[in-house]
C-alpha cells in the first residue's frame, strides 16, 4: 500500500509559489503571497486575496481588490 494517501498535495507546485508575487505590489519589489486554505493567495503587503480555480491563481488585482 502506498503513502500517498497521507500526503496533502498543494494546489500550485512549490516552486511557482515562491516565485509569484502580487501583482498590485511586485513592481515595488514587495508582493510575497501566503497560500490560505489551499484556495487563496494572500498578499502579505497589501492583504490583497487572489483565488486559486481549479489549480489556476487568478492573478488579476481587479479579483484581488475584490476580496480585500
Amino acid at each position: 500500500m502506498s503513502n500517498t494517501a497521507n500526503v496533502t498535495e498543494l494546489p500550485i507546485p512549490q516552486d511557482l509559489l515562491e516565485i509569484l508575487r502580487c501583482p498590485a505590489c511586485a513592481p515595488e519589489g514587495k508582493g510575497e503571497l501566503t497560500l490560505v486554505h489551499n484556495t487563496w493567495l494572500v498578499c502579505q503587503d497589501c492583504d490583497r486575496k487572489y483565488p486559486i480555480r481549479e489549480g489556476i491563481p487568478v492573478m488579476l488585482i481587479e479579483e484581488g481588490d475584490r476580496w480585500r
